[in-house]
């Protein structure tokens, strides 16, 4: 099982990261703010935040992604830039946590911010990105001297990210593919690529109010939306980037995969994909299901060696995602833990109630077979403050899923109705590679007509969606009752838009080409 955690419950209550949200920009305003000291205490499960403010409010803060600027990373060189990036995170959210609970010499020192938090950032993050320069040159490969650019840092307020929006014509960096989503937020008003959206944190009167989550950092009344008030607005398989691989021609079966919805509660905070060999590299925890063996130092061996919850024995691969939960005011098993409690990931842990795994083909055409190992992750972790270049994110509910998806906002869901997460992954591969220096190149979404472009070829596209019983959160006087909410690392502030799935492919070659067989000839298999 290597280092995945096995639920454990614990009744001892202590102190986490100490709330952000409403702090001084250096130059900018003056801000008071009265936080919840304790990621667990509440009052009748109600943590509000209470704010007002002369100028700018800094929630959080924001640095380029080095690891996504990555082209060619020589494989003598991958486990020591692994280490490096995730040095780069570590030291991020190092420096939130100062942001964080400085509050008061930030009030009294216009220049707090930059003296103290990031400017050492920057010094820590050219260091670093000098060390993946020399792993990279050690091993014989070109080192691009722009990404020595990438060390300094913002500050940034809540109100104001690149993240969240629908992105009509928003470039990726996969394969090169546009999107066309549309996806249309906030009662139907569309977002055009690269947009600012203040996502609706108006005061409206409060005098600067608002909720900061059990943990101090998200979510926000902003954060939710009734979704019986949103426009439809709903177009079917369509994320922030992907579309629909299948439709009504060219391989139209489908191949379904039951793996559970992690009743045995297999989670850990790694991820083997952008963090192998590094324990907590992905500062959230997971929900895995599929492969048992799933940790920061499995290897493929392991991985093949592994058990299996998925009632088809030959379907050993991975899948994982980031927990949801409740923040009521309980705590759960990782409440003093790294990536739990500790980075601001508190609360409940919900399971889902129903987690469908099912492979499609491509309206254009045939589909070939997965290669074993074939990495795939899709959506983006840090989406409120890289942008949403890479995100991938449908929320809805059930009876509105026709209707309705959101990006930029969690749905409060009416009586009798669940909440649903939906991911359509990358569906086109350039045919050679299992992952990429940026573990995203390799693979590309669909263009909108249902074709790959350069050379890429047409496999079967994963389809997950999740289901959850969760309480209705309750907007009152610009704060949240009751809030739930992804996990996340903890300076992006659990936005809705930074939910995201994670895939390792390891059938075994007989069921793959079952899959390959059943969607070609446009069967119903699993």
């Amino acid at each position: 099982m290597g280092r995945n955690i096995r639920k454990r419950r614990s009744s001892m209550a202590t102190k986490a990261v100490a709330a952000s949200a409403a702090l001084a920009l250096g130059g900018g305003g003056l801000i008071w703010a009265n936080f919840y000291a304790s990621a667990h205490e509440s009052n009748s499960g109600q943590n509000e935040t209470k704010a007002a403010t002369a100028a700018a409010q800094v929630a959080t803060i924001s640095c380029p992604d080095v690891g996504q600027k990555l082209t060619n990373v020589p494989s003598g060189a991958k486990q020591g830039v692994a280490t490096e990036l995730a040095n780069l995170d570590k030291q991020i959210t190092e420096a939130y946590a100062r942001l964080a609970s400085t509050r008061q010499a930030q009030t009294n020192d216009a220049s707090f911010v930059q003296n103290a938090i990031t400017g050492p950032l920057k010094e820590k993050r050219a260091a670093t990105i000098d060390r993946i320069r020399i792993n990279i040159q050690r091993s014989g490969g070109q080192f691009d001297s722009q990404l020595s650019q990438l060390a300094a840092c913002t500050t940034q307020a809540a109100n104001n990210t690149n993240a969240g929006q629908a992105g009509n014509g928003q470039q990726n960096n996969n394969g090169g593919q546009q999107n066309n989503g549309g996806q249309q937020q906030n009662g139907g008003q569309q977002q055009n690529g690269g947009q600012n959206n203040n996502g609706g944190q108006q005061n409206n009167g409060n005098a600067g109010q608002a909720q900061n989550g059990q943990g101090g950092n998200g979510p926000t009344a902003a954060d939710f939306v009734d979704i019986t008030k949103v426009q439809a607005n709903a177009q079917l398989g369509v994320g922030a980037n992907g579309l629909a691989a299948n439709g009504n021609s060219g391989s139209r079966g489908t191949f379904t995969s039951s793996c559970g919805t992690n009743a045995n509660a297999n989670h850990n905070t790694d991820n083997v994909i952008v963090a192998p060999g590094v324990a907590n590299g992905a500062h959230h925890l997971h929900d895995y299901v599929g492969n048992q063996n799933n940790d920061a130092f499995a290897s493929d061996q392991k991985l093949l060696a592994a058990g299996t919850s998925c009632q088809n024995q030959g379907d050993k691969s991975s899948y994982f995602w980031p927990v949801l939960r409740v923040q009521d005011g309980s705590q759960d098993f990782d409440q003093n833990a790294d990536g739990g409690g500790k980075e601001g990931n508190v609360g409940k842990i919900l399971r889902p109630v129903q987690a469908q795994i099912k492979f499609v083909g491509n309206k254009k055409g045939k589909v070939v077979a997965m290669p074993s190992a074939l990495r795939i992750i899709t959506g983006d972790a840090k989406a409120f403050v890289n942008g949403n270049g890479n995100a991938n994110v449908n929320w809805s509910c059930t009876g509105f899923e026709n209707k309705v998806q959101l990006e930029a906002q969690y749905p409060i869901c009416p009586q009798g109705s669940q909440v649903v997460r939906t991911t359509d992954f990358q569906s086109c591969w350039d045919g050679k590679n299992i992952d990429s220096a940026n573990h995203r190149t390799h693979v590309a979404f669909v263009q909108a007509d249902g074709t790959c472009a350069n050379g890429f070829k047409a496999i079967p596209q994963l389809q997950v969606r999740l289901v959850y019983n969760v309480p209705a959160p309750k907007l009152q006087n610009g704060t949240v009752v009751k809030p739930y909410a992804v996990d996340s690392f903890p300076e992006n502030l659990h936005k809705p838009i930074t939910d995201h799935n994670d895939f390792i492919n390891f059938f075994s070659t007989n069921l793959m080409n079952k899959m390959v067989n059943c969607i070609n000839t446009g069967k119903k298999c699993k």
